[in-house]
């Protein structure tokens, strides 16, 4: 399977260790940077890169590594088309796949060991996408929203016609 990835400063270690576990299990691994350590570098440019990378390569999927994966995960999903998944268990990891059909995974280096880390990522990695109607629905609703706010209409009630939700206090 080819897999983007990419991270800042605060990734850039675990980074070398997945691409090193990836490239041992068979995957084509592409890097998509930092490519070198500095501390001042800032994680979106590397995160958009790789997103933009896994909409246009179909069939791949993508990893974006920072200190929490939080910041990652947002810049991921900036990018149309791109299902990022902050993953933090084995677990989420697989129903980030399973009913998300998540392409990126989001994972924090100061959050996971090697062990732990490598762990998730091999779990988002062999999960497939379950295609169960009520995800394949859900999805579409995504991804009908991100349509109509491209076309310069913002959909009246939400994505499908579905309530809006409006946040305690608003």
């Amino acid at each position: 399977m080819r897999i983007h990835i990419a991270s800042d400063h605060a990734g850039f270690d675990l980074k070398g260790a997945v691409i090193e576990h990836l490239r041992e299990e068979g995957h084509d691994v592409i890097d998509h940077g930092a490519h070198s350590y500095d501390p001042d570098d800032d994680y979106p440019a590397f995160c958009l890169a790789c997103g933009e990378a896994v909409v246009a390569d179909a069939g791949s999927l993508g990893i974006v590594l920072g200190g929490s994966g939080n910041g990652e995960q947002i810049a991921a999903n900036k990018v149309d088309g791109v299902r990022a998944a902050l993953a933090w268990s084995i677990e989420t990891a697989r129903l980030a796949r399973q009913h998300n059909n998540a392409n990126v995974v989001a994972l924090g280096g100061r959050m996971h060991d090697l062990g732990a880390g490598l762990a998730i990522i091999d779990a988002f990695l062999a999960e497939p996408f379950s295609g169960d109607e009520r995800h394949v629905r859900r999805i579409a609703q995504l991804a009908d929203y991100e349509m109509r706010i491209h076309d310069g209409v913002a959909p009246a009630g939400g994505p499908s016609g579905a309530p809006s939700i409006t946040p305690a206090g608003a």
